[in-house]
């Protein structure tokens, strides 16, 4: 499990302000980008390496 310690966690700036669906990610780790669920920060993190986690934004964006 990656540590955490000193996540910067950020959420689009597409996302609303009315509590919708949002992911945070934290990508100033060094080696890991952390994502977690905005409504249930303490319901589990997912943690990608910076390589996989740039494809599938690519992927998303495309």
């Amino acid at each position: 499990m990656a540590d955490l310690t000193g996540a910067h966690w950020r959420k689009s700036t597409r996302s609303g302000s009315n509590g919708g669906n949002c992911v945070e990610v934290a990508d100033n780790l060094p080696g890991v980008v952390a994502v977690r669920d905005s409504k249930d920060r303490d319901g589990g993190t997912l943690t990608f390496e910076p390589d996989a986690w740039r494809v599938f934004v690519a992927g998303v964006a495309s």
